[in-house]
């Protein structure tokens, strides 16, 4: 049994759901901190993982890079500088501002700088549920004076007063303030400005915007949505045949049901800084549960991601069918409206159940 109440009347044991907000950040340093959603705390993840990343003002996550993960990234406050270097001497760097997306590549090397008069709040999604991570400060650490002076044909004494440590600093704070390229502004293919996307769908029940691998070629492993339900809107129930899904609320309260093989259904209610997790092919539906705006990022672990909606699957069947499947009559299904493609957003018509 997925979800049960306990005495306090708090649900126990649910394991698609995670409060991501009441989580300590695991790391934190007087320049920010990050916290992490990944198979040690969350253990139904596959395949994906999500930090939440805080910058003050004048901070520098180091320079690091991914060693098993792709990272794709969304400014939900502030503005960031990305400075990437990455294989080919690719280098680039740009500014990424409020509901704007980024990308990097698994081993490329990168940093994120705060750029602006406000803490500066990130979530991050990997490829891969346990990232690795190496930062440039631990690299240093590692090799001798006379390594480094190697390196670059210097005296090994140049590097003597150098404090160095195998762990990373993690983030860092700038002494003065950031330096912005002209470059920064220019267009670049590993940004993309999913706010101001023209939206997959929009109607009265909400809207989704996408960033994947038809509008963003760059991805391979990852695509991201912006979905947003008006108090009425509901995301009709509806399965992704080969893609995990994992969401984090923005703002406002959902609910979600989730379906297991077993049988088990997971019902819970989803607030602001919530994540959940979705296996592949497992049905569910999210609901929005107040009259404000209810809005959720959306990672899926391919750049494509497909879904199958009841909307459009069910009525495929004939009645028949469906009346011996369900015990229903024939004229229950002869009511419902037969639709040749999913609805996707719908608006509700009936009270909360």
């Amino acid at each position: 049994m997925l979800m049960l109440e306990g005495k306090e009347g708090i649900n126990m044991g649910i394991s698609h759901h995670f409060q991501l907000s009441k989580v300590k950040p695991q790391n934190v340093t007087a320049g920010g901190a990050r916290i992490k959603a990944t198979k040690s705390n969350f253990p139904i993840l596959q395949g994906m993982s999500l930090y939440r990343l805080m910058l003050h003002p004048k901070a520098v996550r180091e320079p690091h890079w991914h060693a098993n993960a792709d990272e794709l990234g969304y400014c939900l406050q502030g503005q960031v500088l990305v400075s990437m270097y990455g294989t080919g001497n690719l280098r680039e760097t740009f500014l990424v501002s409020q509901g704007e997306a980024y990308f990097i590549p698994s081993g490329a090397l990168h940093d994120i700088e705060n750029v602006g008069d406000e803490t500066s709040e990130l979530l991050l999604q990997f490829s891969h549920e346990e990232p690795e991570d190496f930062g440039i400060s631990a690299m240093f650490g590692m090799f001798s004076d006379a390594v480094l002076g190697n390196t670059w044909d210097v005296p090994s004494e140049v590097f003597h007063a150098m404090k160095r440590s195998t762990k990373e600093v993690f983030i860092a704070m700038r002494k003065e303030p950031a330096v912005i390229p002209t470059q920064a502004h220019y267009a670049t293919s590993h940004r993309f400005n999913l706010a101001k996307a023209t939206p997959l769908i929009e109607n009265a029940g909400g809207s989704a915007r996408v960033a994947r691998q038809d509008v963003w070629p760059i991805l391979k492993r990852q695509a991201l949505y912006s979905l947003e339900l008006q108090g009425q809107g509901m995301r009709e129930p509806h399965w992704h045949p080969e893609t995990a899904e994992m969401g984090f609320v923005h703002q406002g309260k959902g609910r979600m049901s989730i379906l297991s093989p077993s049988g088990d259904v997971d019902t819970y209610e989803m607030n602001a800084g919530d994540v959940y997790f979705i296996p592949k092919a497992y049905p569910h539906h999210i609901e929005n549960l107040t009259s404000d705006l209810l809005h959720l990022l959306i990672f899926f672990d391919q750049p494509m991601p497909q879904d199958i909606g009841f909307t459009g699957s069910v009525k495929s069947y004939t009645n028949d069918v469906l009346t011996s499947v369900l015990h229903g009559s024939k004229a229950l299904f002869a009511q419902l409206p037969t639709y040749y493609q999913d609805l996707f957003i719908v608006k509700k018509t009936n009270p909360l159940d």
